[in-house]
């Protein structure tokens, strides 16, 4: 999901909340340790980071990292144990992140096995030693756990790799560890806290520590944010990637629906569930996704990806990518939700202007405010129905729905200190997908979001692109009442099952403000074109300060 309460974001008001849930909370040795950490009932926001030491690898790119093992200035173990000293040093401590739920205890084998590779003269390709957090709903073989952050998956037995997490070992990308996470993807209660897992407590934004990373990839966020990878993938269902990429000034990718396998991903909903790359750049974004798409028989869905996916994203990458492309500046339900959001908009939509952009405003997407009820009754249906799929695969204590709500009760003082279980619940009422409710909500969410949507505002002014604010800056943790949201651009896209690329667009008190390209099925291509002239353009991308509040000054 995503973050706030927000989580997918339905731009429409909702006297029940639903709407608002939707646009909250978006819908994973010395320095080798295990950081598995069980909930903290105890949640006292520090009153300043300290002194942050200098980080040799900061804001490296997955290029410079590269170019420094091939010049024999590094191996993949020095940066493998580079990065697990900078989680212990400021997540564990310091500013205490509460990022990173576990490390990899064979990380550095994995590194060393890698750098014999090299010196054997074997390269695997750009990824090859590169470390990568992946968020903890991503299956992962070997001594690390996958548990949606809910201590109900704690001691479950661990499963075999997700696609995902095999095509990168395959890549030669070292999985470094697993990151924290809005617990089961935000999808669990209409009051929740971003950040917030009863397995890791809640996380922080590295901009300012008493402000929400969102979710539901809240730790990717931050940790690739605080530089302790190089790259991290998270999950979207509406708005998860984007939405913390948006509030830590990352590039967030959130792939056409198929372009990248969900099997063995814990799931929201098959409608709209996606893995996507979470990174400090666009070339970076370009990499990994070449990495994590591909055809799986195990998930249908990819199969008609084979048409469409490309061996190198990269490719694609064009400085001048700008000059004479059509964007559309959809301000209807995209706009007029935070002052400081339209100001950095109207600053990046001037930079399009003198990039060569051929800017058509306004393009608002016609029936953006219809599918809001529909799409949440789709994922109550779908996440009933897949995650008692999974969890039977798991062959664990919790081997359904039923179970889990059962085990939260259970477990009332360490999983629902601060919120309820009422979306589980909701959830768990609803019948099979045969059901004639569901179906028409699906239809309606396919008709509104694509056809007469996205698809239809783009034909109209034969647009490459739409461009708007990713979403607002940060707002506040408030453990106590929950989440509360800005608006965000994510449910356009989420439910169509379109492409959406957020890049670092400008910031608010220095907090960060993405600005986000959206387009039709299948057209990565351009928007990584288009995505990364404007980074290019702009470089507004910053590390974090680790600052205790925003600077109001």
């Amino acid at each position: 999901m995503r973050r706030r309460r927000m989580r997918y974001s339905s731009p429409m008001a909702d006297p029940i909340g639903r709407r608002d849930f939707l646009r909250g909370g978006a819908i994973s040795g010395a320095a080798l340790f295990v950081n598995s950490r069980s909930a903290r009932t105890s949640e006292v926001l520090p009153d300043a980071a300290g002194e942050i030491a200098p980080f040799e690898l900061d804001e490296l790119t997955i290029a410079d990292l590269q170019d420094r093992m091939q010049k024999g200035q590094g191996s993949a173990v020095a940066i493998a144990q580079a990065y697990l000293d900078r989680i212990a040093a400021i997540d564990l401590k310091g500013p205490a992140l509460r990022s990173v739920l576990e490390t990899n205890p064979e990380a550095l084998g994995d590194a060393k096995a890698l750098d014999a590779e090299r010196q054997a003269g074997k390269v695997r390709g750009p990824l090859h030693g590169i470390p990568v957090l992946l968020k903890d709903n991503i299956n992962t073989a070997g001594r690390m756990k996958t548990t949606a952050g809910s201590l109900a998956l704690d001691e479950a037995p661990v499963p075999p790799d997700a696609f995902i997490a095999a095509r990168l070992r395959d890549a030669g990308a070292v999985i470094l560890g697993k990151t924290n996470l809005s617990e089961w993807a935000n999808f669990r209660s209409t009051r929740s806290t971003s950040g917030w897992s009863g397995r890791g407590g809640q996380c922080r934004n590295p901009y300012a520590l008493d402000r929400n990373t969102s979710g539901s990839s809240s730790g990717t966020g931050a940790a690739i944010a605080a530089n302790l990878a190089a790259i991290g993938v998270g999950t979207e269902t509406d708005g998860s990637v984007v939405s913390p990429s948006n509030n830590c000034g990352l590039v967030g990718v959130k792939p056409t629906l198929g372009l990248v396998s969900r099997a063995g991903i814990i799931p929201v909903a098959h409608s709209q569930d996606t893995a996507g790359p979470m990174t400090r750049t666009v070339r970076d974004a370009a990499i990994l996704l070449t990495a994590l798409a591909g055809v799986d028989a195990e998930d249908a869905v990819t199969a008609k990806s084979a048409r469409y996916a490309h061996r190198d994203y990269t490719q694609f990458l064009d400085p001048a990518g700008l000059r004479g492309a059509r964007i559309g500046i959809p301000r209807k339900k995209m706009f007029g939700y935070s002052v400081g959001a339209d100001r950095v908009g109207a600053d990046a939509i001037a930079a399009l202007k003198d990039a060569g952009a051929v800017i058509i405003d306004p393009a608002d997407v016609p029936f953006i405010d219809k599918f809001g009820d529909p799409e949440f009754e789709v994922l109550l249906y779908e996440f009933k129905a897949d995650l008692n799929t999974y969890l039977s695969s798991r062959k664990g204590r919790v081997a359904s729905l039923t179970d889990l709500i059962a085990y939260n009760t259970e477990h009332k003082e360490r999983e629902l200190p601060f919120f309820g279980q009422e979306i589980l619940e909701m959830a768990q009422k609803k019948g099979p997908l045969t059901d004639p409710k569901y179906r028409q909500a699906r239809n309606t969410c396919v008709r509104y979001a694509r056809t007469l949507g996205i698809d239809a505002v783009m034909t109209r002014h034969r647009l490459d692109a739409l461009v708007c604010p990713t979403s607002g800056p940060a707002t506040l943790i408030d453990l106590i009442n929950g989440d509360y949201g800005s608006g965000s651009s994510s449910t356009g896209p989420a439910v169509a099952g379109y492409p959406h690329i957020t890049v670092p667009g400008g910031y608010v008190f220095g907090l960060p403000v993405g600005m986000s390209f959206i387009g039709r099925a299948w057209s990565e291509p351009t928007l990584f074109k288009l995505a990364y002239a404007f980074e290019q353009a702009t470089k507004q991308r910053k590390a974090p300060t680790f600052a205790a509040t925003a600077d109001l000054t």
